[in-house]
């Protein structure tokens, strides 16, 4: 049951938004210009609903975008615990939708990624469609993309997970998934969460390695795509394959 307390901060908040225009509340808004015209702001608040006690929900997405320097990306690099000892007052339930909300976005532009450009022609398109396994990683991992005599990708594998500078890679696991999924072609990836995009020594010897075994699987090796947060480093555009 609701107390006297809880219902007079629920009031307030609700006050808050009315004060504001018509056109100004997040959810007329977003029915009358579209969910583009929102800012982030206005797109977490419709995601919380409600605010907090002394707090509206437009206050409250404003202040936590604020304390993240206005990234929604850094805020989706937080894990539950992770926010819920950050933002004292934001439980499970808000915590989990808002981070649901972020991944699903993601998710969403790689599945763009899929249906747009189904045939893989450029590390940028490569990149596009394989990004999202990497957001917000704290650690290394390194994944396959095999794909097809027509270009087309087939699977998307995870080969290793390590540490926050390396991850061991078995080159056979590699080769095994390409000969089971009769890929034509592969795309490798790693990412370095330090946002370093240049290549260490190890890298290079990687790439040597598995572009040779490719070789004798009839399978050939198209790129080397090192990713961070902001970017990504292709050997093929390098000319380094």
């Amino acid at each position: 049951m609701q107390n006297n307390s809880d219902t007079i901060n629920d009031t307030c908040r609700e006050r808050l938004i009315r004060e504001m225009g018509k056109d100004e509340r997040p959810r007329e808004k977003a029915l009358k210009f579209g969910i583009k015209s929102l800012s982030d702001t206005e797109l977490m608040a419709i995601i919380f609903s409600t605010g907090l006690k002394g707090k509206s929900v437009i206050e409250l997405s404003r202040d936590m975008l604020a304390d993240n320097d206005g990234h929604l990306s850094k805020l989706a690099r937080l894990s539950v615990s992770e926010m819920l000892k950050r933002y004292k007052g934001i439980g499970p339930a808000k915590a989990i939708t808002l981070l649901a909300a972020l991944e699903l976005g993601s998710r969403s532009a790689a599945d763009a990624a899929r249906t747009d450009n189904p045939a893989i022609r450029s590390s940028d398109v490569a990149y596009t469609l394989m990004k999202h396994h990497f957001e917000r990683l704290d650690h290394e991992e390194f994944w396959v993309l095999l794909i097809s005599q027509s270009g087309k990708p087939i699977r998307e594998i995870k080969i290793g997970q390590g540490g926050v500078t390396a991850t061991a890679v078995d080159v056979k696991l590699i080769m095994k998934a390409a000969i089971e999924n009769l890929a034509s072609a592969m795309i490798v990836f790693h990412n370095h969460p330090s946002g370093n995009l240049k290549p260490s020594p190890q890298d290079d010897a990687l790439t040597s390695k598995i572009k040779e075994a490719a070789k004798y699987i009839d399978t050939r090796l198209n790129d080397h795509i090192i990713v961070t947060d902001a970017s990504y480093y292709s050997y093929n555009d390098e000319g380094r394959l």
